[in-house]
């Protein structure tokens, strides 16, 4: 019989030269989200997003799985067993932390190592980047179900892949690999599982270099001007910008300077040193 987490041991957090590697930390479930694991993983968030030693924060899973989604019966059973505002609460946690994590203050990786179902399409399409193991199983079971890809999992296929082949994925509830999943666009770049972390790390790195306040606003913008027409959009650029430089112009004459002045880099090979 498998004991119990408790709620603060959900989520494993391990914080190494700048990087913040956070684990679904439910092996035993295949790392499925509970209601515990929901509340906490908002509180590791709080505690990670302005720390000076974070950098860039890795979200996978401990042992075989990413997310197998969320738990059928803590999640579900338990909660439509309470009733309506239990159900409602649920919802509010686990939305509320992926929210938060679309609009991160620090770039996010999603590492998806193996199983991510259902429920953890909302964390993958949260993360900024996703890179994921050539083995990991990809899917939306819920139709074997008799539910719809409800939380957001309709939204995030029908926002990163073709209108056919979200069709296919959510109404035959048939499996992907991770390489596939490459090649539709739920992520990155799909790896052997032995290489991903890796590959996960040089990545983090590069994005460890980069000016933050640039970083940060270059994800919200591309993730705002999707949904607006072009002449929205390049005003809101204008004035995100404008609030960029504002807030850290400093940095960007930094990377002027070296640029013109120095000549000590080149913007298309490169950041400036913002150690400097």
């Amino acid at each position: 019989m498998t004991t119990e987490r408790l709620e603060e041991d959900t989520v494993a957090v391990t914080i190494e030269d700048g990087i913040a590697w956070v684990s679904f930390n439910r092996p035993e479930k295949r790392n499925c989200m509970s209601p515990k694991l929901n509340r906490q993983m908002m509180r590791v968030l709080d505690d990670l997003e302005f720390r000076d030693d974070v950098g860039v924060l890795v979200l996978t899973g401990e042992g075989t799985a990413w997310s197998a989604g969320m738990d059928l019966k803590e999640y579900f059973r338990e909660n439509e067993a309470k009733g309506l505002g239990a159900v409602r609460n649920a919802q509010r946690e686990s939305y509320g932390w992926w929210r938060r994590l679309r609009w991160y203050q620090k770039p996010t990786i999603a590492m998806v190592n193996g199983w991510c179902f259902g429920g953890g399409y909302g964390p993958l399409f949260a993360c900024d980047l996703a890179f994921a193991a050539e083995e990991a199983q990809f899917g939306l079971s819920e139709i074997n179900w008799g539910i719809l890809p409800g939380g957001g999992a309709s939204k995030v296929i029908a926002e990163l892949v073709s209108f056919r082949r979200a069709m296919y994925h959510a109404m035959m509830g048939e499996n992907i690999d991770g390489k596939t999943a490459a090649e539709w666009g739920l992520v990155n770049e799909a790896l052997p599982l032995s290489a991903l972390k890796e590959r996960v790390t040089e990545v983090a790195k590069v994005l460890l270099g980069k000016n933050p306040v640039a970083l940060k606003a270059t994800k919200d913008a591309i993730r705002r001007v999707r949904e607006m027409t072009y002449d929205n959009a390049e005003d809101f650029l204008v004035r995100a910008q404008e609030a960029a430089n504002s807030f850290d112009n400093e940095g960007r004459k930094e990377g002027i300077r070296q640029f013109i002045d120095e000549k000590s880099y080149k913007p298309g090979l490169g950041a400036y040193d913002k150690n400097r």
